[in-house]
């Protein structure tokens, strides 16, 4: 399997948060990268498309894009790199 990413992503275990609208989702963060991450959420919720990301333990905050999703995980692309 080749590898499509821009930037290679490290396996992290990190809590966050998705943030839009006001409303809040916690998240865990699985892995991450200068341009993207991959999460997992507990909640079948929906939110939007594009969303803020918070891992505050990393002083992190950027405006994301999904990219894909499945049943508990979500692919995102950091749209301010």
């Amino acid at each position: 399997m080749s590898e499509h990413r821009a930037a290679s992503r490290r396996r992290v275990l990190k809590t966050g948060t998705i943030e839009f609208g006001g409303s809040i989702l916690p998240c865990v963060v699985r892995n991450l990268s200068s341009s993207g991450a991959a999460l997992e959420i507990n909640s079948p919720l929906w939110f939007p498309d594009r969303f803020t990301l918070v891992i505050a333990s990393e002083q992190l905050r950027k405006a994301c894009h999904l990219v894909w999703r499945s049943e508990r995980r979500v692919g995102v692309h950091f749209l301010d790199n």
